[in-house]
């Protein structure tokens, strides 16, 4: 035979804190939970927290896991066909950011803007343009898109980025697959 136990208070309180932002299935609705009635132990646990406040109470994750890091490769998310279309510079371009002699300030302003736009645009392959620098792997803004790219205002927006193929710019550009908006 199974044992049924009751919530504790505080198991009740983050249960109703984490179904606060969910939102009910198409025809039905929340039911309240009704808060549960303080035991022996809880309150045995709640005089020892009390005679104790040097404890610290137990930090929860962040509600969502934070999204992967992008870099040219594989992704997970991205069909074979798709990938190799998307590595192989096949898809449809639909906008070009070039960035070049811009300030690193300017330049993230710019590609934030740019694939937000084109995000909200629907737009599926980008194409931006960093410059190989003066010197072979020196370009600034060569090594700081990709990282901009990754950063959390950007991230939910990207499912794919890849160095271009030298009719696009080559090792001075990338290629950024967008999340197609639902």
């Amino acid at each position: 035979m199974a044992r049924t136990r009751t919530l504790q208070p505080d198991e009740a309180q983050l249960f109703q804190e984490t179904l606060r932002d969910a939102k009910p299935l198409h025809g039905k609705k929340r039911k309240a939970a009704a808060p549960a009635a303080p035991t022996k132990a809880s309150k045995a646990k709640a005089s020892s927290a009390e005679a104790h406040p040097a404890r610290k109470q137990p930090t929860l994750p962040p509600r969502t896991a934070p999204l992967a890091p992008l870099a040219p490769g594989p992704t997970p998310g991205v069909d074979r066909r798709t990938h190799d279309r998307f590595k192989k510079g096949e898809m449809v371009i639909d906008a070009k950011l070039d960035l070049h002699g811009m300030t690193q300030d300017a330049a993230h302003d710019a590609l934030l803007r740019f694939v937000e736009r084109g995000a909200n645009a629907g737009y599926r392959c980008i194409l931006v343009v960093t410059g190989k620098g003066l010197r072979e792997g020196s370009g600034v803004l060569r090594t700081m898109v990709p990282r901009w790219l990754n950063e959390a205002s950007l991230r939910p927006y990207l499912l794919a980025i890849n160095r271009a193929r030298p009719q696009h710019g080559g090792d001075g550009a990338l290629y950024v697959l967008l999340k197609r908006k639902r």
